[in-house]
């Protein structure tokens, strides 16, 4: 059996976030199980934040070394059997601990898989980058959709987990033995990658636009669940639908988005997704009945759903430094907010309510929406290729 490469990249993408989505799909019964405060909950998921931020920060010139395939090989498996290990642990400092170590793990999938996915795009002529996180989108949703069927049926949050970790690490096996890492780009800097990845002044804005998307998507993805449960007192199905719409939503506009943004420019698409983005929040803000709070989470999916992608391609093509260290640079900030965010806004919610949460995410997104100028406009792309394939 034969697999082109991309497709790899996206199982790998899909795995990751599916994993993830289990996790955060039972975070209501974890916060139950563990007798712990909205406060508390959002203390604990920092643990994962600091690890990937110094994974982020220390790890490029370690994953330049290994190679896409080992790092791959490593990171994966080693995620998937930290969150297996979550809804074993006595309590909330364990789970923190646990949560750490995924962090370390996450931080190098994520600056592995975006610099092979720009460097396959480079190989090609293709573009999939926004297909290959189209594709966490999908795994999110399709975890979404089962965190909440097994929730409704009182599935055990320990046998839900560990299933899924474990069909998770045997496919990822399969997916990567064979990887074949795609070479550098040969208009990339070329240079030995510096220790420690800082952001440099010119990916600044490019940052900007990627903590506002992914404050957004940790928003939609940590707390829709809570938010339906403590504002309309939601059953478990319903509760678990705002986290599939978003994941849906997200999914769908990954998926479909690079017409759109050959035709109109990547700032012009990232300029009205914030635009859709914002409004989503201020929907979930004023919301009065729990269809127009579903309604405000698929504008959140939708909102976020490209931003992200189109910041790393045009991180990636800077020529200024390795594209490893400008990937990992812009997922030092951006990835850590992804797991930071949520937990400070639990703090709001905490003190303030849940609605205000959301409020507080729409000054981001604006500076986001800002900071759009930095992206690239209307562009000629070259129309992809079949890339070489490679054998199971």
């Amino acid at each position: 059996m034969t697999l082109p490469p991309q497709l790899r990249i996206y199982a790998s993408f899909f795995l990751f976030s599916f994993t993830t989505g289990a996790m955060t799909s039972r975070l209501p019964d974890l916060q139950t199980k563990l007798g712990i405060t909205q406060g508390e909950l959002g203390l604990m998921l920092i643990g994962m934040a600091i690890g990937s931020l110094i994974s982020l920060t220390l790890s490029a010139p370690l994953i330049e070394r290994l190679g896409a395939r080992t790092t791959a090989l490593i990171t994966l498996p080693g995620t998937f059997a930290c969150f297996g290990l979550v809804p074993w642990m006595p309590n909330a400092g364990a789970v923190f601990a646990v949560l750490f170590c995924a962090g370390l793990l996450a931080g190098a999938i994520e600056i592995n898989l975006n610099v092979e996915t720009d460097r396959l795009e480079a190989l090609t002529g293709g573009r999939y980058m926004n297909r290959a996180h189209g594709s966490w989108s999908v795994g999110f949703f399709c975890a979404a959709l089962l965190g909440a069927t097994v929730r409704q049926a009182q599935l055990s949050i320990e046998l839900h987990l560990d299933a899924v970790a474990l069909i998770a690490i045997v496919v990822a096996f399969a997916m990567l033995w064979r990887l074949v890492p795609a070479p550098r780009r040969s208009t990339g800097h070329q240079g030995k990658a510096p220790l420690i990845a800082f952001p440099s002044w010119g990916l600044i804005p490019l940052c900007l636009i990627g903590i506002a998307a992914f404050l957004v998507e940790g928003s939609g993805i940590d707390w829709s669940a809570i938010y339906m449960r403590d504002v309309f007192a939601a059953p478990p199905f319903l509760g678990g639908l705002g986290l599939a719409l978003f994941g849906f939503f997200m999914s769908v506009f990954r998926l479909s988005i690079d017409p759109v943004a050959h035709r109109f420019g990547s700032r012009a698409v990232a300029a009205v997704l914030l635009a859709v983005a914002a409004t989503g929040a201020l929907l979930l803000y004023v919301a009065p009945a729990d269809w127009v709070a579903l309604l405000g989470f698929a504008l959140l999916g939708l909102g976020a759903s490209a931003v992200y992608p189109l910041a790393v391609s045009a991180a990636a093509q800077r020529t200024d430094r390795p594209a490893a260290v400008n990937v990992a640079a812009l997922a030092q900030l951006t990835f850590v907010v992804f797991f930071l965010g949520p937990p400070l806004l639990g703090f709001v919610a905490q003190y303030a309510g849940i609605r205000v949460s959301y409020l507080v995410i729409v000054p981001i997104v604006i500076c986001g929406f800002i900071a759009t100028r930095a992206l690239p406009g209307r562009g000629i792309v070259v129309p992809a290729e079949n890339p070489a394939e490679t054998t199971i």
